[in-house]
């Protein structure tokens, strides 16, 4: 089950979306866990049939698995992951747009709009929208080859049966038949290899659920010789499938960007252009962010990426002015393998694997120095220089004793001791109790401090998701005020909507005054998102590190 602050964010964002009475559906679910619709509808208090439709539409977005539990009464639970990923919605239909245009945006919207489609329906819509326009047959087309490289490219999925389970309980059934097969009372070895063995068949079935999307078309064919015709395969898309966005592929791209963004941050430029074009040239073998590191890359392919109006030299010294695209990109392509410290610090900071002839990008490297920089951004904002100074410390050598600290930082023991309780307050390092005696006797016992990175994610994702669900009600608050939710009112209007001069100059002010904080809670927002990326969707990555 959520957390508390988890909780609020997930019952905020489906009152944004669905309103009041599903959001009170769901916030029953994840106070109580899954439920019959039985129990939803009485400790909902709401009506069969709009528990029932409150219900259907969560399903149909997603946010919902359905289930039947050992009675054979078909139970509900809230999809933590799927409702919290719909913030992320706009920066989809942007991407979209930015990597295969407007048409892909439409199709990608419609799509969120509705959780799930056929390509009919797809279709069938749009050519609604543009059914007045004077290019419709070559706009529909054009749709038609969009959402092929929608499909063919992983940024559509299919949404078959498996999606609308929970992946645990598929997990632990499977688990449960391997264990049935062991023989006598079983090792620790055979219980892991069956967990194992469920996790890699679980992952299987979804991986072959998932390949129904595309579908062979016969078409027929002259051939030159004979009047015979012979039967050649295309792809197409299929038209009995429900698609749905696939996350894991847009994710990609935003993790791109912001490793992108922190090559730019920590050298110039023009390393940002290299590792970009280092991402670019693998972007079509990145089908999720779990994987470690990128497929090896050679560096001809790299330049072959490189804009032709770059101007790579500028964050460069050269003797000479004219020097090649190549020569500066294996100038950048060090300096980002780090490759002028070669030790673990410097591997350990390092964004590529550059060999002689070969480059990977490094994701699980990136990722776990991304996280820790957060968590010593936090350290500095609450206690300042020396508080980061002891967590690196902590970080690199393990757990130390107060008096240990206190000689490695040259602070004194009574500035030490202050600072290690506020850092323990907040979970940025915890303690290990090492007594002397059976007793436990705090005199004669050594108090160990270490880092906790784990526990100090938990700790500031809590913190996060908090400030998102205040960002979110601060949003409603604002729509919710009598001058404004007045103003927004009349604004709806269709002879206002066409022409906004027929509002008074004091709606007006009124209206801009209320976009103006819009566009700063917007900004908030998805500053604070990024931070969850790294921290939530980055996890799984460094998990065997941290």
């Amino acid at each position: 089950m959520a957390d508390n602050h988890t909780r609020r964010l997930c019952v905020e964002i489906i009152h944004s979306h669905f309103g009041p009475l599903t959001a009170k559906l769901a916030s029953v679910l994840l106070i109580r866990g899954r439920l019959p619709l039985s129990q939803l509808i009485r400790f909902s208090q709401l009506k069969p049939r709009t528990a029932r439709a409150s219900i259907l539409v969560l399903v149909q977005h997603n946010i919902v698995w359905h289930t039947k539990g050992d009675d054979d009464v078909e139970v509900f639970e809230v999809n933590v992951d799927e409702c919290l990923m719909r913030m992320r919605f706009g920066r989809f239909i942007w991407l979209a747009e930015q990597i295969f245009g407007k048409p892909a945006a439409d199709i990608v919207q419609l799509i969120l709009d509705h959780g799930k489609l056929r390509t009919s329906d797809i279709l069938s819509m749009l050519s609604v929208s543009d059914a007045k326009s004077t290019s419709f047959i070559p706009q529909m087309t054009q749709y038609n080859q969009i959402l092929f490289k929608l499909v063919s490219g992983s940024y559509l999925k299919p949404s078959t049966v498996l999606s609308h389970l929970s992946p645990r309980d598929k997990c632990i059934q499977y688990e449960a038949e391997e264990k049935r097969k062991i023989v006598g009372f079983p090792t620790a070895k055979e219980l892991r290899e069956a967990k194992e063995i469920a996790q890699a068949r679980l992952k299987r079935e979804e991986e072959e659920a998932e390949q129904v999307g595309l579908k062979r078309k016969a078409k027929d064919q002259l051939t030159s010789r004979t009047n015979k015709r012979k039967l050649s395969d295309e792809d197409v898309v299929n038209d009995f499938v429900y698609f749905k966005i696939n996350y894991e592929k847009f994710s990609v791209h935003i993790r791109n960007t912001v490793i992108e963004n922190a090559a730019k941050d920590r050298f110039n430029h023009g390393a940002s252009l290299v590792m970009k074009a280092a991402m670019k040239a693998t972007e079509s073998t990145q089908l999720n962010i779990s994987e470690p590191r990128s497929v090896p890359i050679s560096v001809a392919n790299i330049v072959m990426q490189i804009p032709e109006d770059a101007n790579l030299t500028a964050g460069l010294v050269y003797p000479s002015k004219k020097v090649g695209n190549l020569t500066c990109v294996k100038d950048y392509l060090g300096m980002l393998s780090s490759a002028d410290n070669p030790t673990p610090e410097g591997r350990a900071s390092s964004f590529l694997s550059y060999s002689t002839s070969k480059v990977q990008v490094e994701f699980e490297i990136i990722a776990r120095k991304l996280r820790q920089n957060i968590v010593e951004s936090v350290a500095r904002s609450k206690h300042g220089p020396e508080g980061v100074r002891i967590l690196r410390l902590l970080s690199h050598t393990g757990k130390m004793d107060e008096k240990q600290i206190s000689k490695n930082i040259m602070m004194a023991a009574k500035d030490v001791r202050p600072l290690l309780v506020a850092l323990s307050a907040d979970s940025l390092i915890c303690t290990q109790e090492v007594p002397k005696s059976a007793d436990r006797n705090p005199a004669r016992t050594f108090y160990l401090w270490y880092v906790d990175f784990q526990k100090a994610y938990s700790m500031i994702l809590g913190n996060l998701y908090k400030t998102l669900y205040n960002i979110m009600a601060r949003r409603r608050a604002e729509c919710e005020y009598s001058e404004v939710a007045a103003v927004l009112e009349k604004r709806q209007r269709s002879d206002v909507s066409q022409d906004e001069n027929l509002l008074t100059r004091l709606e007006r002010e009124v209206l801009k005054g209320w976009e103006e904080k819009q566009e700063k809670l917007a900004v908030i927002e998805m500053r604070v998102e990024e931070i969850v990326f790294l921290l939530k969707d980055l996890g799984p990555l460094c998990v065997n590190y941290d």
